[in-house]
């Protein structure tokens, strides 16, 4: 494989790379006065046995077993003759495992090395290619000296594909102080440039994420992460390690919005961690790709969309640059809405503009938005917005879904891609991401004009008058990244946003300057009242997106007993409506734990 091909493929897919090795050679009781190189040759059938694994939990490239196979490593168990041998013998043993996968790439790992040794790493390169490898991955590399070394091993008018592959701080800095930016120029003016970049081992998923944070706005290579399991924490005084399969998930989905290309682990991290990866990220990251399918236009004819100001009373309010105010009431576990029913009719009496209905969210299951908005309009008089996630839904299911909207009257649809299932309550549902948020927005401006995804009319002068809104994260990690996707939404055919709830009135306002100037949306801001510490805890610690400063935190803690910590969540939460009013057409709140008072507190003195 040559660097081109390497580069279409992680341009195509993202690519699913296995776990640590040495880790799990030493859970099979291999202990590390053994080479665990040599072990190729004399346990091939075990080392053949933890590639497997990898393939069973979805791996798409195995990396070989031969971090330190060259001879002035395996010089000190008296084998450095056997360096040749080791190297074909690790090829094979992965070819082995992958036998019927023609999909599946092999590796071909080269651990760091000083410049003395260049000779040797120059030569475990030769064996790699010659055995087979589809490319090359310099693993581990923690200073320039070794960069160079690693630079200098590839055979002169060689074509195998390489990746170069760094140990870095959380300041994407080397252990010798070389800055990523001093990397790049050294890459990009080699002779022979990586195919990739990538960040491996370090000190764990929290440190590999600072790191890209700041990589990901630097490079022009695809990059490819692949965390330990770092150090392990103390907690009350005992040590534990943190990363567990989730956790690990969760940080990969991190990687995964910030553009990596590739997904894997180092040390620590095993086929139980890839297993649990590839079952939330893989189908995230196919629905992300996917395309509505084109139209064929001159078969059909389209209708002409109803105005916004037509759809609804929530869509007519927008349209005339009315400011509006949303609760959010999250359905409720059970089939029981006498309670959400109550407190909506609440909310309307209020003056409440509607209702905000979040669908499974946090990958739970609840009884359905649908029904619960179907209740609320039909029995409390106030509209609704329904949520609607690609997690749970295929094309021919999202189409039914809105098609029974219009027929029920549930014309404002908020779409979200949603959390993979994983992250929830139920870790072996299948997320189905036939299309990301902004597919689904592409599908239903074709339903607004009378067109459903297949290209066919739906009746003769049917459409939908469907209000069509999307979320947005003015504290995503890439911005970059949530401006281009808000901006393909809009184009999509989104007629309003509501935000992640903020608690940083400068991150907010940023945002809502930039969208003003950029798009010219109606935009709902999130904004939440903590009921207590302990909800401010939660939310900074558990919620992806939400982030809290210091100083709200410390406010809430300071406050008192649960009743004062509850009017100060409302007090903080009135400051930053104050602050952001101005650059904002809507507000949207919650209803901390049912409690629709708290929340009609902060939306009216």
């Amino acid at each position: 494989m040559n660097r081109t091909e390497l580069q279409q493929k992680l341009q195509e897919n993202i690519l699913i790379f296995d776990g640590g090795f040495g880790t799990e050679l030493y859970r099979r009781n291999f202990f590390v006065n053994t080479s665990y190189d040599d072990l190729c040759l004399t346990a091939s059938e075990v080392v053949t046995a933890i590639h497997q694994s990898y393939v069973d939990a979805g791996a798409e490239v195995l990396t070989t077993n031969t971090y330190n196979a060259n001879a002035a490593a395996l010089k000190q168990f008296g084998i450095a003759d056997r360096a040749e041998k080791i190297n074909h013998a690790a090829i094979a043993a992965a070819r082995k495992a992958a036998a019927g996968k023609p999909a599946i790439l092999i590796a071909g790992s080269i651990g760091p090395a000083k410049a003395a040794y260049a000779r040797e790493v120059a030569d475990q390169a030769g064996y790699l290619i010659a055995g087979g490898a589809d490319f090359l991955i310099f693993e581990s590399i923690s200073s320039k000296e070794e960069l160079f070394t690693a630079l200098a091993a590839l055979p002169e008018g060689g074509t195998t594909a390489f990746v170069t592959s760094f140990t870095f701080d959380s300041e994407a800095r080397l252990s010798d102080g070389t800055s990523f930016a001093e990397v790049e120029e050294i890459l990009k003016n080699a002779p022979n440039p990586p195919a990739a970049v990538g960040l491996n081992c370090g000190k764990g998923p929290e440190t590999t994420l600072d790191a890209l944070e700041k990589i990901s706005r630097q490079t022009g290579f695809a990059l490819i992460v692949q965390p330990g399991s770092g150090v392990p924490k103390s907690v009350d005084n005992r040590f534990m390690q943190m990363t567990t399969p989730e956790y690990f998930t969760t940080y990969s989905m991190r990687y995964l919005n910030l553009g990596a290309r590739g997904l894997g682990g180092c040390c620590g991290i095993t086929p139980a961690h890839i297993s649990d990866m590839v079952r939330s990220l893989k189908p995230l990251a196919a629905g992300a790709k996917n395309e509505i399918p084109a139209v064929e236009v001159a078969a059909v004819e389209e209708l002409p969309p109803v105005p916004l100001a037509e759809k609804s009373s929530f869509g007519e309010k927008l349209a005339q640059g009315k400011f509006v105010r949303l609760i959010e009431m999250t359905p409720p576990k059970g089939f029981d809405l006498t309670s959400t029913v109550e407190k909506a009719k609440i909310c309307a009496a209020a003056g409440i503009d509607a209702i905000n209905i979040p669908d499974g969210p946090r990958a739970s299951c609840r009884i359905s938005q649908i029904i619960t908005a179907i209740e609320i309009q039909e029995k409390a008089g106030i509209e609704t917005v329904v949520h609607c996630c690609a997690r749970d839904r295929n094309l021919i299911s999202l189409q039914s879904m809105i098609l029974g909207c219009m027929a029920k009257k549930l014309n404002n649809i908020l779409f979200i891609t949603g959390d993979p299932p994983k992250l929830g309550d139920y870790p072996f549902s299948s997320g189905v991401f036939d299309v990301d948020a902004i597919g689904m927005v592409k599908l239903q401006s074709r339903l607004n004009r009378g067109i459903d995804a297949g290209g066919q009319l739906l009746g003769n002068q049917v459409q939908t008058a469907i209000v069509a809104g999307v979320g947005a994260d003015p504290n995503a990690i890439d911005m970059v990244r949530e401006y281009r996707r808000l901006e393909e939404k809009i184009n999509a055919g989104a007629e309003f946003i509501i935000t992640q709830p903020v608690f940083d009135p400068p991150t907010l306002l940023e945002f809502l300057r930039n969208v003003r100037k950029n798009f010219g949306i109606p935009v709902i801001a999130g904004v939440w009242p903590f009921a207590s510490y302990r909800n401010a805890l939660f939310m900074k610690n558990e919620v992806p997106g939400v982030v809290v400063p210091d100083w709200i935190m410390s406010a809430m803690e300071n406050a008192g007993d649960k009743e004062a910590q509850r009017l100060e969540g409302i007090r903080i939460a009135r400051k930053i409506l104050d602050e952001i009013m101005p650059e904002i057409n809507g507000v949207a709140t919650s209803a901390p734990f049912g409690n629709v008072h708290t929340a009609l507190s902060l939306l009216f003195d």
